[in-house]
């Protein structure tokens, strides 16, 4: 009885934190993305939205993977340690996720960066000074 308890805490914890921290993402994000892609809502809107798909994705399938478990739970000490164990890696796994995503915000938003810089002319010639050494 205690695993089948451990499991559905552990499914309820497990998906609540993970759409808790993609609706932040979701909602916290889309300001990088509309700044990278220079003011286009729209772009920025289906970038987010298809980002916050793939963390779904990877974090709901982490966790059905993981709610396989061989351990032996005839009490409820073995249930909370189980469900402490599974939960740990989960949390680790959404911060992973979170961190790869701002990873992913931050590369988006420095290329957009990029593009801003008007371009060097092909035949400009950079003037440099001499340098004086004392």
């Amino acid at each position: 009885m205690q695993i089948i308890v451990s499991y559905m805490v552990y499914l309820f914890i497990s998906i609540t934190l993970t759409v808790w921290v993609a609706r932040t993402l979701h909602k916290r994000g889309s300001i990088f993305l509309v700044d990278a892609f220079h003011g286009n809502t729209e772009l920025a809107a289906s970038v987010n939205h298809l980002l916050v798909v793939g963390f779904y994705l990877i974090n709901i399938g982490f966790v059905s993977l993981a709610l396989k478990s061989e351990a032996v739970v005839n009490n409820w000490r073995a249930a909370i340690e189980l469900l402490s164990d599974k939960l740990g890696w989960v949390l680790l796994t959404l911060g992973a996720m979170h961190f790869f995503n701002l990873y992913v915000f931050s590369r988006i938003r420095q290329r957009g960066m990029v593009r801003v810089r008007p371009p060097v002319a092909p035949n400009a010639v950079l003037k440099v000074s001499p340098v004086s050494h004392p």
